[in-house]
């Protein structure tokens, strides 16, 4: 009888730590969660992360507010998730630039590879090379040929933004002097680009899109790795020539360092089923994105080996905020 007692016993205990760890492993959170944006509201990192917050409040059974904590190049919504505790109520969500802004000024103000958790990217978009459609150039070799014979600038949304960066990019990889002119928006370097003072832009997709169907821009080259499905016959910048150029504005959610495997592994696996809706396909294509699944580690690898590329692009043209 004693022995029928201990073996019950021993399966009660059993079953204890079964459920105690089940329980660990399917992390619930008991209130809600706030998501910050370190951009303002309207923006799309902004955009994209009150639609990822609305589907990620149904499937946790908590709401997942947005709160946006606005400056210095995302700089200061990112110190504050930095600073909070790692229990998976505070959450950041980011875009390319948490890459790059810490590498802009002469005080670094965060380590993109290591203060924060990544937990998982969302999406991926290219951008565009463009020119007139006024210029004698049908491709972008022939582009980079006539820059070669005469003085030419780019616009950009601002020093540091991956306009220009990916601008400085293009005349290291192509050998070319483009001039940088910097405005405050994506907006009014358009409109002097149509006037005629600057002569390229890297664009995003749907701010040249809508230009090129109406033949005011000419699309040289996409700057994924693969074709945009919105312009399949237009090359990549390898294809088109240039080999080694790469650029791509991401999204993604990070947390404070030191979540605990149950709450980053639910957060994770949360992620990737929103990825898989058609919803999330559809709204993320009218970006010209991609949807961008996978497990923090992966999200981790990606920021880690584009950070030192960022670097030393950003030492060597002397690139600074200050």
């Amino acid at each position: 009888m004693m022995k029928i007692i201990r073996a019950a016993a021993g399966l009660l205990l059993t079953v204890s730590v079964l459920n105690s760890a089940f329980g660990q492993a399917s992390w619930q959170p008991s209130r809600p969660i706030k998501m910050v944006v370190p951009f303002g509201p309207g923006a799309s990192t902004d955009t994209v992360a009150r639609f990822v917050a609305a589907k990620l409040s149904q499937r946790i059974g908590q709401q997942v507010v947005v709160e946006n904590k606005v400056g210095a190049g995302g700089i200061i919504g990112t110190k504050f998730v930095a600073s909070q505790p790692p229990d998976g109520y505070t959450l950041l969500f980011q875009s390319s630039p948490y890459m790059t802004a810490p590498l802009l000024g002469k005080t670094q103000a965060y380590d993109p590879t290591k203060d924060l958790q990544p937990v998982g990217m969302i999406g991926a978009a290219p951008f565009m090379i463009v020119t007139s459609a006024e210029m004698n150039v049908n491709n972008l070799r022939e582009f980079i040929d006539l820059a070669k014979t005469q003085p030419m600038s780019y616009g950009s949304a601002g020093i540091g933004t991956f306009n220009h960066l990916g601008g400085e990019l293009f005349n290291r990889l192509a050998s070319l002097k483009l001039l940088h002119v910097p405005y405050t928006g994506l907006g009014p370097a358009i409109n002097d680009f149509f006037g005629g003072r600057t002569q390229m832009l890297v664009a995003s997709l749907p701010a040249a899109l809508p230009h090129i169907r109406t033949g005011k821009m000419k699309a040289l080259a996409v700057t994924g790795a693969q074709r945009s499905p919105l312009l399949p016959d237009l090359p990549t910048m390898a294809e088109a020539g240039v080999p080694g150029y790469q650029l791509e504005s991401w999204w993604g959610v990070l947390g404070p360092n030191g979540l605990p495997t149950p709450i980053l592994t639910r957060l994770s696996e949360e992620l990737n089923a929103i990825l898989n809706m058609p919803e999330t396909k559809e709204m993320l294509a009218r970006d010209g994105a991609m949807p961008r699944p996978g497990s923090p580690d992966d999200f981790a690898k990606a920021i880690a080996a584009e950070v030192p590329r960022w670097r030393r692009l950003i030492q060597e043209a002397h690139i600074t905020s200050e």
